[in-house]
Parts: structure tokens; C-alpha cells; sequence
């Protein structure tokens, strides 16, 4: 028996109706985020227009929800959304991480010399807030506080990250560094520090000050939100 179901499209909705026609005639701030998503994916599938498939993306139950959701899912877990293969798959990961640079680099054009721990935060924000493991790094410095190298450490598990001083200076080293600042995130969002927290700043202190890197500060990353240990006095 021949199918009957015609597929849904947006060009049989009103023009202002369709994100892509919203968008030529009032500008992309005037869109919602499902419109934008929308716009970007393109088409839909044979039950859903691109803006209700964008809408069912949207709705997934991922941390904070709406459009973080870009950044937490993986290629096979967007692929098991009825509607999304390979191709927007793969569109929707660029999305995530495109906003990622676009943050970071404005971060950085902004703060460029980090002297402050709330530049140091502004920098790596967006890139490890929404972790759902914790992960360490190390930004190295030269003479002039520049940044010279940003390098992760360590991936670990949801509650803890193993690293040694000896692995943190051997890349300082590498990069000719004279001083460092760790950063890590808990993925809790509370960036309170754990007593780990403080005994691996102090080991990295005593070790630098042999070495001659020093330790400038430990910046834990929350979700919007931060504690520097030097603030805290543990430094």
C-alpha cells in the first residue's frame, strides 16, 4: 500500500513562520534558540520540520538543559535522535565547540596578561564548566607574564584527578616557562577546594621553588563561578 504521509516542510508554513525568512527580516537576535538551531540543520525529517526537530534537541534532559545540551552529547548519542544522523550529528558538535573558541579567544584578547585570578577564570570558563569529569591544567608564563603554553595535564574521573609535580614541570620546562598557574574544575560546580586540592598545591609549590617555576596560583573552576588558593591564602 503507497504511503500517503506527506513529508513536513517548512516552506508550507507562512513565511513568518520560518527562522530562515525571520532571520533575513529581523536579524538573528531576533530569533529563538530553536529557530537559530534550526536554520543551521537545515531540513528535517519526513514527521518533523527542522524547527520541531530542533525543539526536540533542545528539550533533552542534559545539564542546565536548552542549548548546553551542545556541549555535553557525543556523535553516537546525538545520532540516536530520531531525525539526526551522521551529518547533523557531526554540524551539531561543530556548533559546541565553535562557541567554545569564540569564547576563548575573546577571553583572551581580553585578558591577556592575567595577573588577576578572575582573568585566569574568564579564560577557561567556558571551556570546563560544563565538564562532567575534572580535568587539570597547567598555563605557563615567561619573564613578561605572557601566556607561553595552556596544556591539560589530566583526565579523570567524576570525583578526582591524579597528576604528580614531576609531570607539571616537565612541561614547563619543555616551553622554557619561569612561572604556572593550575586550574581544574569540579564538576559539581562548587569550586570549594577539597583537602586534595590544597595538599597537590602545596607539593607543586615546594617543587617549583627547587626547579625555579613558580606556582602563581590554583584557580578551581565552578559553573560560573571560581576559587583562587592564593586568594584563599593557601599560597
Amino acid at each position: 500500500m503507497k504511503n500517503d504521509t506527506k513529508r513536513k516542510k517548512m516552506k508550507d508554513f507562512p513565511a513568518q513562520e520560518r527562522p530562515y525568512e525571520r532571520c533575513l527580516a529581523m536579524g538573528p537576535e531576533h530569533l529563538t534558540d530553536a529557530e537559530l538551531l534550526a536554520v543551521i540543520i537545515r531540513t528535517g525529517s519526513r514527521e518533523e520540520t527542522s524547527l520541531e526537530l530542533a525543539q526536540k534537541i533542545l528539550a533533552l534532559n542534559y545539564p542546565n538543559g536548552g542549548i548546553l545540551g551542545l556541549l555535553h552529547l557525543s556523535l553516537p548519542e546525538f545520532m540516536k535522535i530520531k531525525g539526526i544522523g551522521r551529518v547533523k550529528a557531526i554540524q551539531l558538535l561543530c556548533i559546541g565547540e565553535l562557541s567554545r573558541r569564540i569564547w576563548k579567544q575573546g577571553a583572551k584578547a581580553a585578558s591577556p596578561d592575567f595577573r588577576d585570578p578572575q582573568d585566569v577564570a574568564v579564560y577557561c570558563m567556558e571551556d570546563m564548566r560544563h565538564l562532567e569529569q575534572e580535568q587539570v591544567r597547567a598555563m605557563f608564563f615567561d619573564t613578561k607574564q605572557k601566556l607561553i603554553r595552556d596544556v591539560t595535564l589530566a583526565k579523570g574521573t567524576v570525583n578526582a584527578s591524579v597528576i604528580s609535580p614531576r609531570e607539571i614541570f616537565i612541561e614547563g620546562l619543555r616551553c622554557g616557562a619561569v612561572s604556572l598557574i593550575l586550574v581544574h574544575n569540579h564538576p559539581s560546580g562548587d569550586p570549594s577546594p577539597s583537602r586534595e586540592d590544597e595538599l597537590l598545591t602545596r607539593r607543586v609549590e615546594e617543587a617549583g621553588k627547587i626547579i625555579g617555576i613558580s606556582l602563581l596560583d590554583h584557580v578551581i573552576i565552578g559553573d560560573t563561578t571560581y576559587i583562587s588558593l592564593r586568594e584563599r591564602g593557601i599560597l
